[in-house]
């Protein structure tokens, strides 16, 4: 896991940490080095203080040539100090005013008028140094690549330099009063953090946690309900509280629109209720009053009298020909009967929620309902172009799928003028039937569109409007979709119905209504 992808709690956290270490460690560095320059100017001040002061009491020595004397002079560091302090002082020479060893604190290794450059080849690179001395004051030399520091002092009487005080100091001590004081200074600092970081830490995780209760929050936004939207976010006014109340606000929102949403689909369900229950009175009120009328009349004109409409006729029909109440008695049933069928099958074609059994989808029962359409396509001069490239059984109920197709392909044949064209494309596509049925029939409009599916929605004068409105209706419930695309030369029905061994065949039927 990378680190941006950890969570804020954690986050916020380990980058105060991080900051904290940071800090402490460039503190602890400049501390360190500050420390090491002053003890490195402490040092060399002390070496040159001494160096001073042996400088001076070995002047008179030097002018009495008391070698013994001046011998014990400078064993003095050695012994007045501890051994570990006496440590950090490697040796201590006089030299003549021939560069020559008058006397040195370890005469074993640096014998009496003997070379020093022989004993430490270091004392050679001190040659120059020596040479440009002057003065009471002491010098510091550090020779490149060696292990000793060195602090020259003149011996000087009346104003001549008659000896010279080197004195040697390890390098050694320089690392270890700096790896002292590193290790101090480290403690102190782990000290501090080991204080400080828990300190962070809580702080840190308490500025994350409103952060991360909006994240979890706005995260079920899209999940749940606006209505089942509970978030407790800190309130403040810096930018953490403003965001959080800007999301409550966006919540308040969402739960107006919703409940707005719920009040206008009821608003349209009532609606469409009442077209559809308006339509439905039409259908039934126009064939109900025709039978109404005919039994009226047959009541008026029953027996052996002839109706106004039949007295006087003449001609070769059978019914003028029939006695007068036989003709009116075969009218009104023939009223009666038309009525009827209308009545039944405006009411079949409501019947969506039926179930009927249906063998699974073949191309034979595709080819079936290209017959069916040419019969109304012919008598039109409507050429009717097909392309169905189904060959294997498909699992979905061929009843339903039939009717889809045979109720698109009649409507686009009723839409279309007399030698119109009418084509129909029928194929697999990525686990889906797809359904073309497209026409050069007169253009829908966008308006038009969104009624195109609603019950009792006329394009034409022909068939009842329930065609589409069934046709909806099944691909529904067949987990499908349909669309329409119309431009001017050309409209088009696209439908898409999920192929899957799943689907039970079983399915609702309608009636096969334009």
């Amino acid at each position: 896991m990378r680190l941006r992808d950890l969570s804020l709690r954690h986050k916020i956290p380990l980058q105060g940490a991080v900051v904290i270490l940071a800090t402490a460690l460039m503190v602890t560095a400049s501390l360190v080095y500050r420390a090491s320059v002053d003890l490195e100017h402490d040092l060399k001040a002390s070496a040159e203080r001494l160096a001073r002061v042996l400088a001076r009491t070995l002047t008179p020595l030097v002018i009495h040539d008391d070698v013994w004397r001046a011998f014990e002079t400078v064993r003095t560091p050695f012994q007045a100090l501890d051994a570990g302090d006496a440590a950090r002082v490697e040796v201590i020479v006089v030299l003549d005013d021939k560069g020559r060893v008058y006397v040195s604190s370890h005469p074993e290794r640096y014998p009496i008028l003997g070379d020093p450059a022989r004993a430490n080849p270091e004392l050679a690179a001190l040659a120059g140094p020596l040479a440009a001395l002057s003065g009471e004051t002491p010098v510091t030399v550090e020779p490149a690549g060696g292990r000793n520091i060195y602090v020259l002092a003149p011996v000087i009487a009346d104003g001549v330099r008659i000896a010279t005080l080197v004195m040697g100091y390890s390098k050694s001590i320089f690392a270890q009063r700096f790896g002292g004081i590193v290790e101090n200074a480290l403690l102190m600092t782990l000290l501090v953090v080991a204080a400080i970081l828990p300190i962070a830490w809580y702080w840190g995780h308490r500025m994350a946690i409103p952060l991360v209760r909006l994240a979890e929050c706005m995260r079920l936004v899209g999940t749940r309900k606006p209505e089942e939207l509970e978030c407790s976010l800190r309130e403040s006014r810096d930018e953490i509280g403003q965001v959080g109340a800007a999301f409550q606000r966006m919540l308040a929102e969402l739960r107006k629109k919703e409940a707005m949403e719920k009040q206008v689909m009821v608003s349209e369900r009532l609606a469409a209720l009442g077209r559809l229950s308006a339509g439905i009175a039409h259908e039934i009120n126009n064939p109900l009053g025709g039978m109404l009328n005919a039994i009226s009349t047959y009541r008026r004109h029953g027996g052996d009298a002839l109706p106004p409409f039949a007295q006087g006729t003449r001609g070769p029909c059978s019914e003028c020909a029939l006695p007068g109440n036989l003709a009116l008695s075969q009218r009104t049933l023939s009223l009666l009967e038309r009525g009827l069928l209308q009545i039944k099958e405006t009411v079949g074609a409501l019947l969506v929620e039926a179930k009927v059994e249906s063998h699974p989808l073949t191309s034979r029962d595709l080819e079936d309902v290209r017959v069916l359409a040419l019969s109304d396509a012919h008598p039109k001069g409507v050429r009717l172009t097909w392309d169905n490239r189904v060959e294997a059984p498909l699992p979905l109920p061929s009843t339903l799928v039939r009717q889809i197709l045979l109720n698109l392909l009649l409507n686009a044949t009723r839409a279309v003028e007399a030698d119109g064209r009418v084509e129909c494309g029928i194929r697999v596509v990525d686990e889906c039937l797809e359904i073309r049925v497209s026409n050069d029939g007169a253009y829908i409009s966008e308006h038009e569109q969104q009624y195109l599916f609603e019950p009792f929605s006329r394009l034409s004068q022909n068939g009842n409007g329930l065609g589409l409105w069934v046709t909806y209706q099944i691909v529904q419930q067949l987990g499908g979709s349909i669309r329409v695309h119309s431009e001017p030369g050309e409209t088009r029905f696209i439908v898409h119905l999920p192929v899957s061994p799943e689907h039970e065949i079983r399915a609702p039927a309608g009636a096969v209504l334009g």
